[in-house]
């Protein structure tokens, strides 16, 4: 497991970076097919999807550097701000990228007077396609988003090839509740962690691929914004409930902590579990109101759109 997929005189392309592309690539392409075969425009959602990810990429940096503030805080400026702009040195969090991604579609529909919810729809399995790069991208750099350390069977022994992972786990930590370097061992002449750990880069895989086997479910209802906010509450539940809980977070509450070589790898609860429940909440919350509203009579209009009688009307008054 190497971080690096080319180097070519010394500049290096990261796999996470190769991974992550492919994803979004695939994603747009199924994006661009839904939308052609709804009546939609294509080169319109095209256009709001590159703005979204131009945002949704400064979103998913600026909430990584506000929530790990202590990687920076010690560093000189001016080196410090080109550290925070250095996205080759990894680090972003997806829900900063959701959030920038979705201010920048709120922004986009409203000036080009599109549906909202119609056209987010369409995004959804592109969404789980970059979580499926991007965590297989975790997988190759070793150190991101690793497990507890755990005594259950499904503890994963990390390979003595993974030199990424092993250098980055046996620096010795600050805090006691996230230091690896205590399960670390000399063999062949190099550093090894040797427990076995919660594998939550591949949690994080089988997550992305259930939302998107289901995003093509969700995206059968006629109802706009059905699909979306289906999106937003199962990878939030399924983030925080099956990936969070047995990842090597810090704690926002000290609450449940139970990790060692006889212990299940648990903790509760990290700050990505406290901002889950708000997100969980409001989606239930607006899944209750779409599921007590009719289904929509589509009508054709000029070009071959397809909309709501809702949607012709108010397009006719403008």
């Amino acid at each position: 497991m190497d971080p690096i997929f080319l180097n070519i005189g010394g500049f290096t392309i990261a796999w996470y970076g190769v991974l992550m592309t492919l994803g979004i690539v695939a994603g747009i392409s199924i994006g661009l097919k839904l939308a052609r075969e709804r009546g939609l425009d294509a080169d319109l959602f095209e256009r709001m999807i590159y703005t979204m990810l131009l945002w949704g990429f400064i979103g998913a940096r600026l909430v990584f550097v506000a929530t790990s503030w202590d990687l920076f805080a010690d560093t000189p400026m001016p080196q410090r701000l080109l550290d925070i702009i250095n996205l080759r040195q990894g680090g972003i969090s997806i829900h900063g990228g959701l959030l920038g991604g979705i201010l920048a579609a709120i922004w986009f529909t409203r000036k080009y007077r599109m549906n909202f919810y119609r056209y987010l729809d369409l995004a959804a399995p592109g969404v789980a396609l970059g979580i499926i790069g991007g965590r297989l991208g975790n997988i190759m750099n070793g150190t991101d988003t690793v497990g507890r350390v755990t005594g259950w069977p499904v503890g994963f022994r990390w390979p003595d090839s993974a030199r990424a992972f092993h250098d980055g786990m046996c620096i010795p930590n600050p805090d006691p509740t996230m230091d690896l370097s205590q399960y670390c061992q000399t063999i062949a002449g190099q550093q090894v962690m040797t427990a076995p750990v919660h594998f939550t880069q591949l949690y994080g895989v089988l997550i992305g691929a259930a939302l998107l086997i289901a995003s093509f479910f969700w995206l059968r209802s006629k109802k706009p914004g059905w699909a979306f906010w289906q999106f937003w509450l199962w990878y939030s539940l399924l983030r925080a409930g099956v990936e969070e809980t047995f990842r090597l977070n810090p704690l926002m509450f000290d609450t449940y902590l139970q990790q060692g070589l006889d212990q299940p790898g648990i903790g509760l609860w990290t700050m990505t579990q406290v901002f889950s429940v708000p997100i969980v909440l409001v989606s239930l919350y607006m899944l209750w109101r779409l599921a007590a509203q009719p289904e929509p009579q589509p009508v054709p209009v000029a070009g071959g759109e397809v909309m709501t009688h809702a949607e012709a009307r108010a397009r006719g008054g403008e």
